[in-house]
């Protein structure tokens, strides 16, 4: 194993630990595993990453850029009405529900079960979560407006499918797989139809 150039090597370390996390959790994941995953040596983990707690920061800041460029680009902006763009959303979600476990759930949901005892993990994990539920608010608050909706904080109701999704993922590890989280997502889908009151499109 080598050390790699200095950009390369956190590259790698990085990549290798969130294929890692994901399959298998935070805590079973060490550091040793890491490094023989990015192909470096041990030495050059702890110059890039001080702990393993510190790799988990930089891993959910790193998810964070990824998967915020994943929704950026999405299709589910394109609508006109606010409610298409939220009821395309949470299709679009469902359409990422493919392959093993650990190709569709969530890096930073599974980080923070495991290491939400260390304040620094789970403030990235948070910013991660619930900085995502933010980008829903706006498209939010604009549906109810259009259709007069009131009593519902957008904010919440943002944080709320995130917490469907968030649990989706655990009954997904825990057996139920692709079927556990499609299912949730075709409830929520429901849960936003009625709320909307909109005949006819609570189906999935």
């Amino acid at each position: 194993m080598s050390a790699g150039g200095r950009g390369d090597g956190r590259r790698r370390l990085l990549a290798a630990a969130t294929r890692l996390v994901r399959e298998q959790g935070f805590a079973a994941t060490s550091v040793e595993a890491i490094c023989r995953e990015a192909c470096v040596t041990k030495g050059a983990f702890f110059h890039h990453f001080p702990s393993k707690e510190a790799l988990g920061v930089a891993a959910a800041e790193n998810w964070s850029d990824m998967t915020g460029r994943l929704f950026a680009e999405a299709p589910y902006h394109e609508p006109a009405d606010p409610l298409d763009r939220v009821l395309a959303y949470i299709d679009f979600r469902r359409s990422l529900v493919a392959g093993e476990v650990a190709d569709y759930t969530c890096l930073v949901g599974t980080i923070v079960q495991e290491a939400h005892g260390c304040d620094a993990v789970r403030a990235a994990c948070a910013a991660s979560i619930y900085g995502h539920a933010r980008t829903l608010e706006a498209d939010l608050a604009e549906a109810m407006q259009a259709r007069g909706v009131t009593g519902v904080d957008p904010a919440g109701l943002a944080r709320h499918m995130q917490a469907v999704l968030q649990g989706s993922f655990i009954l997904a590890k825990a057996g139920g797989g692709q079927a556990a989280v499609s299912e949730a997502l075709d409830h929520l889908r429901r849960y936003v139809c009625l709320m909307f009151s909109i005949p006819g499109r609570s189906g999935a």
